[in-house]
């Protein structure tokens, strides 16, 4: 394996702009998908069910998306996985052009299979450090999504007429260059293979019903899950909502700007922050801003209202979704990772793609207060769970590090 010197100064400054590019894209989606599925469904309803779709294809990729790492390797993965992007964009902008919603919604899939592989890139990051520097590396990854915030919207708002007719068309069309700059860039990963790391021992590998059952596992599925799902409930309820309320999309297109830059700009120090305060202590910070986000949506509907609601629910899916990546880190040994965080995302994934379907159905029929009191039970059963894992600590008193030496310890003498 490189040293961590050399991997902080080659891989995973790569990966971080990988995941700026992914995440441009991404941020594009949300900004737009749900008004261009509003503008091509028959029935309104099913606004979001091209990016609901788009999830569910994320969720049902992630465990053979884990599968083929273990078999081919991070790196070509990736760059299998960023062609199928290209495609997907094209998909989408053709979609437009064509006023096909089943168009559109297959190049949303596309970009969802897409994004299973690519939601990897983290744990790639945290898999290349040793301990000590897991956090620090999946911040620093994950704040590459810092770009995202001014490229993604900006690319939407800006391109949105370039095709006459089309709107939004020429937007889709133009991250396909983000994806072939992606591709560019993963082709000069330079990754440990596997095989050189770790014995390929069926032995060494816990089952995976022994794995989900240890505390800090449920715990990190939990928080990565329902504080992504709360996310994105919000979020992309967030442009019907103000569109509802008689906002121009150059607003919305703002907030979003302001939401992803919540998502990805503390990454800068939400590692050191984890460090110097500690890992529930950030996670429990997360529970209560996702809580203030909703509090202020039930205040009002005017831009400001959504800016500032907006930019706290983005802080808060970061301080969570870093802190489950980070806590799941501390359940797998080398030979377990790939099942463990395949599975992890499978569920995360799960319940964010059911959060999504559920933002247009619940806005439609039930209007926007109504989205934002569903998000209040699962910020709850985060902070109830993490008051049980700070319990559990407390009781034990084993620490993460300590926990995972006893596991690799049992394993060499077995």
């Amino acid at each position: 394996m490189m040293s961590n010197t050399s991997t902080f100064k080659r891989n995973i400054p790569i990966l971080a702009l990988c995941q700026a590019l992914f995440m441009s894209g991404t941020s594009l989606m949300v900004a737009t998908t749900a008004l261009v599925g509003y503008a091509l469904a028959d029935d309104k309803i099913y606004a979001s069910l091209p990016f609901t779709l788009q999830l569910v294809a994320t969720m049902l990729t992630s465990i053979p998306a884990g599968m083929l790492m273990d078999k081919i390797g991070r790196k070509k993965t990736f760059l299998f996985a960023t062609i199928l992007a290209m495609f997907g964009a094209g998909f989408c902008a053709y979609g437009v052009v064509q006023n096909s919603f089943s168009l559109f919604t297959m190049g949303s899939v596309l970009i969802g299979i897409f994004s299973g592989f690519a939601n990897f890139y983290r744990f790639t990051a945290a898999d290349i450090v040793d301990e000590e520097h897991k956090s620090r590396a999946i911040s620093f990854v994950l704040a590459g999504g810092f770009l995202a915030a001014i490229v993604g919207p900006n690319i939407a708002n800006l391109t949105r007429e370039m095709i006459t007719g089309a709107v939004f068309a020429g937007s889709y069309a133009s991250i396909i260059i983000l994806y072939v700059l992606s591709f560019i860039l993963i082709s000069f990963l330079d990754l440990p293979h596997r095989v050189q790391q770790v014995q390929k021992d069926s032995s060494d590998s816990r089952p995976l019903s022994v794995i989900i059952k240890q505390p800090r596992f449920i715990i990190a599925v939990i928080s990565g899950m329902l504080g992504y799902a709360t996310m994105t409930l919000v979020m992309t309820a967030t442009p019907l909502a103000m569109q509802h309320h008689q906002h121009v999309y150059s607003d919305t297109a703002f907030v979003i700007q302001w939401h992803v830059l919540g998502m990805f700009a503390p990454s800068f120090f939400t590692g050191h922050l984890i460090k110097r305060f500690g890992l529930l202590a950030t996670m429990f910070s997360g529970t209560f801003l996702g809580l203030a986000c909703v509090f202020i949506n039930l205040l009002g509907t005017s831009i400001n209202h959504f800016w500032f609601a907006l930019i706290l629910l983005g802080i808060s899916w970061n301080f969570l979704f870093i802190g489950a990546t980070t806590l799941l880190t501390e359940t797998y040994t080398e030979s377990e990772k790939f099942k463990t965080q395949a599975f992890n995302d499978f569920l995360v994934f799960s319940v964010v793609a059911l959060a999504s379907l559920s933002a247009g159905i619940l806005h439609h029929n039930l209007g926007w207060q109504f989205v934002n009191y569903m998000a209040i039970p699962s910020l709850s059963i985060i902070l109830l769970s993490l008051f049980w894992l700070y319990k559990v600590n407390r009781t034990t008193n084993i620490e993460p590090e300590d926990d995972m030496l006893n596991i690799a310890t049992n394993q060499a003498e077995s």
